[in-house]
Formats: C-alpha cells, sequence, structure tokens
C-alpha cells in the first residue's frame, strides 16, 4: 500500500515513520523544513527561549543562538527518522482524490493523509497588517522596549513571559473577561495575578478596534474598554489571537472534502467526506496541540492498516509555558456545570510542598474535580514542573481511576509531584 502524506508536522512526520515501520511505501510532501511549526515556530523554539530566560541567560542573542542549535540538532533527528520515507519538497495540491500535483510532478497513492496544520490568524481591523505573529517574534535580533500583546491564550502569554524577562514593558489585551478562557477560570484568575505582580500589564474584557503608526516608528494599539476608547502605544505588536487551518492551496473543493472556516471535517478514524482521504492535526479544527496531531495520526494509520486502538480524545493534557506553568487536562468546574454534572473539588498547594519550600517556588495549587462516585474527572495545575505533573493525572483520568484507588498511590519525597497526592488524600 502508497501513503502519501501531506505535512511534516508531528502529524504528518511521526505517522510516515510509524507507517513505514508497518512496511507501508510512504511519500511524505512538505513546502517547509521537516518537524513544521511546531519544530521551526512555535513549541520547540519558545521553550527554548523560556528557557534560556530562566534558566540560563537574559541575553537575546544567546538565546536565539541556542534556540537555532536546538531546532538544527532535533531537525537532524527527524531526517534519521524518515530514512525509509521518500520526503518531497514543495506544495501540495489535488488533482484528484487519490493525486497531488507538487510543482511539475504528479504523485499517486492509495490512501492519503491531510497534516498541513495552521497559520496564524490576524483580527480583521485597520492597521492589523502593522502586528508582527510569533513567527517574527521568535526571531527578533533586539528586545523591544514596550511589547503589547493582543491575545491572552496560550501563544500571546508565553511571548509576554519571555520578553517581560528580557527586560520589555508588556501589556496583554485580552477580548474575554479572564485570560486563557478555555483553561480552568479559577487557576487562569490566579495566574493573571502572578503574571501582574511580575510586572506585565493584563487588561481583559478589551475590543482591540484598530494599529496604528505614531511618529518615530512607534505603535499605538487602539480598543474600547467598558465602552470607553483606550490606547497602548509599543515598539512592537504581536497578533496572538489564534490560529486557523492551513487549507488554501490543497483544492479541497474538487475533491468532494468538506470543511468549514474551522478545519477539515472528520469522523472518529481521522476519516474525510472523500474516501480514502484522511486528516489529522490543527487542519481539523479542534485542539490545536503537536501531541493531538500526533495522536490523530496514530487513529488515522491504524484504520488504514486495520489496528484498533484506545486513544482517548477526551483526556488530553494542555499546558501554558508560563511562569509559573499552568496545566490542565479533563473537565474544569465550568465543563461540569455547562454538562450538568455534580462534582467535589479537591486542592494543596505549593506551600505546603517541601520540594517547592526548598527551591523557593511556593506560588502555585493542584486542583482535582471528582464525580458523586468519585471518579476524578480533571485536574489542574498551577506552579512549577506542572507540566511533567500534569502527566499523572491524565494517566489517572484516561484509566478511569477513583479517589480511593488514587489516593494510597505513593509518591517519592520530596516532590513537587507530591501536590498532586495532597489533593487526592484532602
Amino acid at each position: 500500500m502508497h501513503l502519501l502524506i501531506i505535512g511534516a508536522g508531528p502529524g504528518g512526520y511521526e505517522t510516515a515513520v510509524e507507517a513505514a515501520r508497518r512496511g507501508l511505501t510512504v511519500t511524505l510532501v512538505t513546502d517547509g523544513p521537516l518537524g513544521g511549526t511546531c519544530l521551526n515556530e512555535g513549541c520547540i523554539p519558545t521553550k527554548t527561549l523560556i528557557h534560556n530566560c530562566c534558566e540560563l541567560s537574559l541575553d537575546l542573542k544567546s538565546a536565539q543562538e541556542r534556540k537555532a542549535a536546538v531546532v538544527s540538532q532535533l531537525k537532524s533527528g527527524i531526517e534519521g527518522l524518515l530514512r525509509n520515507v521518500e520526503v518531497v519538497y514543495g506544495k501540495a495540491s489535488f488533482a484528484d482524490s487519490h493525486t497531488v500535483r507538487v510543482g511539475e510532478r504528479t504523485i499517486s497513492a492509495d490512501k492519503i493523509i491531510i497534516s498541513t496544520g495552521s497559520v496564524s490568524a490576524f483580527l480583521p481591523v485597520p492597521g492589523a497588517e502593522l502586528a508582527t505573529d510569533s513567527s517574527g517574534l521568535l526571531n527578533c535580533d533586539e528586545v523591544p522596549a514596550r511589547l503589547a500583546v493582543i491575545g491572552g491564550g496560550v501563544i500571546g502569554l508565553e511571548f509576554a513571559c519571555i520578553y517581560n524577562r528580557l527586560g520589555s514593558e508588556v501589556t496583554v489585551i485580552e477580548y474575554c473577561p479572564n485570560i486563557l478562557p478555555r483553561f480552568d477560570s479559577d487557576l487562569a484568575k490566579r495566574l493573571k495575578q502572578q503574571l501582574s505582580r511580575s510586572g506585565i500589564s493584563i487588561v481583559v474584557g478589551a475590543a482591540v478596534n484598530g494599529i496604528s503608526e505614531c511618529d518615530g516608528g512607534q505603535l499605538e494599539v487602539n480598543y474600547v474598554l467598558k465602552d470607553k476608547e483606550n490606547s497602548v502605544t509599543a515598539d512592537k505588536v504581536l497578533m496572538a489571537v489564534g490560529r486557523r487551518p492551513n487549507v488554501d492551496s490543497l483544492n479541497l473543493p474538487d475533491i468532494g472534502v468538506e470543511y468549514d472556516r474551522r478545519g477539515i471535517k472528520v469522523d472518529s478514524a481521522m476519516r474525510t467526506s472523500a474516501p480514502d482521504i484522511y486528516a489529522v492535526g490543527d487542519v481539523t479544527g479542534g485542539y490545536m496541540l503537536a501531541h493531538v496531531a500526533s495522536a490523530q495520526g496514530l487513529r488515522a494509520l491504524n484504520d488504514i492498516t486495520g489496528i484498533s486502538d484506545s486513544i482517548d480524545f477526551g483526556c488530553v493534557p494542555a499546558v501554558v509555558f508560563t511562569n509559573p506553568e499552568l496545566a490542565t487536562v479533563g473537565l474544569s468546574e465550568e465543563d461540569c456545570k455547562a454538562k450538568g454534572i455534580t462534582c467535589t473539588v479537591h486542592k494543596s498547594f505549593y506551600r505546603a510542598n517541601g520540594k517547592a519550600v526548598s527551591a523557593g517556588e511556593t506560588e502555585g495549587l493542584c486542583k482535582i474535580l471528582c464525580d458523586p462516585d468519585g471518579r476524578i474527572l480533571g485536574c489542574h495545575i498551577m506552579g512549577a514542573g506542572a507540566s511533567t505533573i500534569i502527566a499523572e493525572a491524565a494517566a489517572l483520568i484516561a484509566l478511569g481511576a477513583d479517589m480511593e484507588k488514587a489516593r494510597w498511590i505513593i509518591h517519592a519525597h520530596p516532590t513537587l509531584s507530591e501536590v498532586l497526592m495532597n489533593a487526592l488524600r484532602s
């Protein structure tokens, strides 16, 4: 069987590697570097800068050099993994439901997986073109004295923390009543307080209505807050209002693949409306996370090769690499209320954790939700190591663990993971 995959992000290249391991003939088409947005313009570069700013050096030049080295090293690793995969560089468009054109070449396959990812979205306001997206800010060669961030989601807040540490005067402008509108509101409010203490100015409930140039090359972001016109002046403006599926060049209408502004429509096996064509990752909308793309790619490949799996897409951890970190998995209190689920809340605090106290990382808490029968529904953590601790919570939820069983799990001492143990036992 010949499998053609369009897009070389995690959902594309990881699926290609596994498909080749299973004995399929695999062609991977990409119009960008291997690793996609995640490796080259997203997850890895931002985390490298965050690590540099928080642990190593506040020098932007050295941080950029280390970021480039990290990306190069990981890209070389991907090239090695793809040794049994044909990689074709160029932009793909469908000629028919089994054939794509890449430049002068035509490639046909038995099955096709679309994994073209997403691109930065921009608000439809005057002067939007004056702002930069996350890719542009990643490659800045100097620290702006003042940075305005439009959008208080994951991308906006991570960059706000990076440039706040580098010395920028940062203002975040968010349309919703609070930052991180998809996260547990209790922790989002606490994170907002902590970021404000670190010197980041955060304006919520504000609608940006335009960006204009000022004298001296500076930019002015205009917004409405409580029916009043306001503005903030900055040397650089980051537009971080989300991402949209990258489908424009694929020629989908002609091959019967249904999609809308949110992305390509797929079923539970990642099959599109066209026979033998699948779609995974950001291009399908939903959770725009690299690990979700990887899992969806595996689900699609399993369907193609006749393998059943128990991947639970209702149990997906998500992390915000701010300082402190925020991590979540499962249902929030707001989700429970919307679904009519009665839940109880169990909490523990970092200030009572020996490892946190010894490391001077006492800001944060762990919050666990369970139903009346004690089944764990969700976990939300703000604090040091949250990105690692959340994996245990995800495992408990995915395995259907209840509080009675989970509370007796022994944790090493002293470790930050004891905040989860103490929440389970509270």
